[in-house]
């Protein structure tokens, strides 16, 4: 195991983390090769403690300015700054780092969260950040859209009933309400792909550790939310019937890593909800998570929406469940937990190893 952070391969330039280019792989592979025999570093399977790295959705959707959902933060430049900062810790910390696990919000145009799912009496859709209430829908306002009853295999009756349920499970559940998001995350689109930065970082990587990258595709189900990267908002329909299931293989895996450190967009939506999947569902799980709180920044919306508080909240929340928050800029020895104890060279033994999955039992009940 590395305990040494390294130094910033010479192909890296911070400059271009905000903008769009082909990532050069045969390049990155050859200089992958060169800087393992410069470096010392070894195949990621001769690892003695175990670290992913959870990327949630470093998508150009949220993370390259004038994109649709552009994750600018307070400072308009949030993103940008963020995956600066990530960039730089995964070449850092290349040999300390197992696996890395990139998540990917993935959409088509008719889905719950979109526009086009959604009609008032003229037949008109919502705009882009139109909040869709229990009341909106029993009073009329928006209603499902019909016309999509033959692409998504839905009666029209069911595709009201459903929709007045979703709405209310939400409320029900203390989730956040329903929003109508502009068209994002398309499969297919430019939009979907990881930001340029970060994927070269991703493949060098890969190149460097012999370790495929374990990536996640998400959001694909036309009548629930995804925030989450182990679960969608809403399981089941108004009638009991499955609507979409949790991920349990997907917890599984991360739960064979002694440490899981997680960073992405957004710090309100996608990363709290995934964390708090991993607390809430298996709570033993908290003391091995780590919250790269400088690689993250909640939606901000000038002049509409502002996550902030609720992302703090959140956030604050999780560390209270024992779940850590710390910065990509200061050592991996000065982590708390085990994190910190091995990467110092004083790894003790206890109760905080990985679980035995085969002895485990993962609840998924809500």
């Amino acid at each position: 195991m590395r305990t040494t952070t390294l130094p910033i391969p010479p192909h890296y330039h911070s400059e271009r983390v905000g903008e769009l280019w082909r990532v050069a792989y045969q390049a990155r592979a050859t200089d992958a090769a060169m800087w393992c025999r410069s470096q010392s570093i070894f195949p990621s399977g001769q690892d003695t403690f175990r670290v992913c790295l959870l990327l949630i959705d470093v998508q150009n959707t949220f993370c390259i300015p004038d994109f649709e959902l552009f994750v600018g933060g307070v400072s308009g430049r949030a993103a940008v700054e963020d995956n600066r900062r990530l960039c730089t810790f995964i070449y850092r910390h290349l040999a300390s780092i197992t696996r890395i696990m990139p998540t990917m919000d993935t959409h088509r145009a008719m889905q719950i969260f979109h526009s086009l799912f959604f009609v008032d009496a003229d037949g008109h859709h919502p705009a882009p950040f139109t909040p869709i209430t229990t009341a909106d829908v029993a009073e009329g306002r928006w209603r499902f859209n019909a016309a999509l009853c033959d692409q998504l295999g839905l009666t029209p009756a069911y595709g009201q009933q459903y929709l007045e349920y979703y709405v209310a499970s939400l409320e029900r559940d203390g989730k956040y309400a329903l929003t109508v998001w502009p068209y994002h995350a398309m499969l297919g689109g430019i939009g979907h792909a990881l930001v340029p930065a970060v994927e070269e970082a991703v493949f060098f990587h890969s190149m460097a550790r012999s370790c495929q990258p374990d990536i996640v595709i998400k959001g694909t189900h036309a009548l629930t939310e995804h925030y989450s990267a182990l679960g969608p908002e809403v399981e089941r329909g108004p009638q009991g019937e499955t609507i979409c299931t949790p991920e349990a293989a997907r917890v599984e895996r991360l739960h064979t890593y002694d440490a899981v450190i997680v960073a992405g967009q957004a710090k309100s939506h996608c990363v709290a909800w995934t964390v708090a999947d991993l607390v809430g569902k298996v709570p033993e799980m908290a003391g091995r998570l780590y919250l790269l709180e400088d690689c993250t920044s909640p939606i901000v919306v000038p002049g509409g929406v502002d996550f902030t508080a609720a992302a703090d909240e959140a956030f604050a929340r999780f560390a209270a469940a024992g779940v850590h928050r710390v910065r990509s800029i200061d050592a991996l020895e000065s982590w708390p937990g085990r994190l910190g104890e091995a990467f110092a060279g004083n790894m003790s033994d206890g109760s905080d190893q990985p679980l035995d999955l085969l002895n485990h039992s993962f609840s998924f009940d809500g």
